[in-house]
């Protein structure tokens, strides 16, 4: 664990990366492994990564995410997209998932799943868009961790137009929104302002308040 902590006291939101180191495949095949085990509400994983390595496409995601270089200049751009809806399909397909993958039929599980179809799908669905939005947010932050973990440097951006990103992709006809973006990559020697300064949070006395 204190490696760990070592790992995250290193890693920052690197400001400019080095566009001639690559990131190796079974650094970025762990990261997105622990992308895909991490938590989700109820199991339902609401959101899909996309590992985006096509340069052309990336140069064309720059103009529509504040000009930032990272999109070009990292090995491996991720964008997290997340459910537009909760349907009774895409909710039925995981639950079938984890009977088949389990080998048998829980009557418990197989109530929550009513549980769950009577509620999610008649809601608004904003309501549920915002829900699966929050829960790719947890996938960053594993990936976050995942990458600190690996010494891979990456950048989480919201600054981006996601009905832009989500054209290029052609993420509308699959029912997915662009969430969030992380490039990974690794940080450049020089012409990043943010690398040598030290890193700053709040001291735990104004971050963490204990109940007893």
């Amino acid at each position: 664990m204190s490696n760990l902590l070592e790992q995250l006291s290193w890693r920052y939101a690197t400001k400019k990366m080095n566009p001639e180191k690559s990131v190796p495949q079974e650094k970025v095949d762990r990261i997105l492994e622990a992308i895909r085990l991490t938590a989700t509400s109820s199991g339902l994983q609401p959101y899909e990564v996309f590992v985006v390595t096509n340069k052309e496409l990336r140069e064309k995601m720059v103009p529509h995410a504040w000009n930032q270089a990272q999109l070009t200049d990292c090995s491996h751009l991720l964008v997290f997209a997340a459910w537009d809806n909760y349907t009774e399909e895409r909710i039925n397909k995981m639950f079938d998932l984890v009977n088949d993958e389990r080998g048998f039929v829980n009557e418990g599980w197989e109530n929550y799943r009513q549980m769950i179809l009577s509620s999610y799908p008649p809601r608004d669905k904003k309501v549920n868009y915002e829900h699966a939005a929050r829960q790719a947010y947890i996938g960053l932050g594993t990936a976050l961790i995942a990458a600190a973990e690996e010494k891979v440097d990456c950048t989480p951006m919201e600054g981006f137009v996601p009905e832009e990103i989500d054209a290029l992709l052609g993420l509308q006809d699959r029912g997915l929104r662009s969430v969030i973006l992380l490039p990974l990559g690794y940080r450049a020697e020089e012409g990043d302002w943010l690398v040598n300064l030290k890193k700053v949070r709040r001291p735990k006395e104004e971050f963490i308040t204990e109940i007893k």
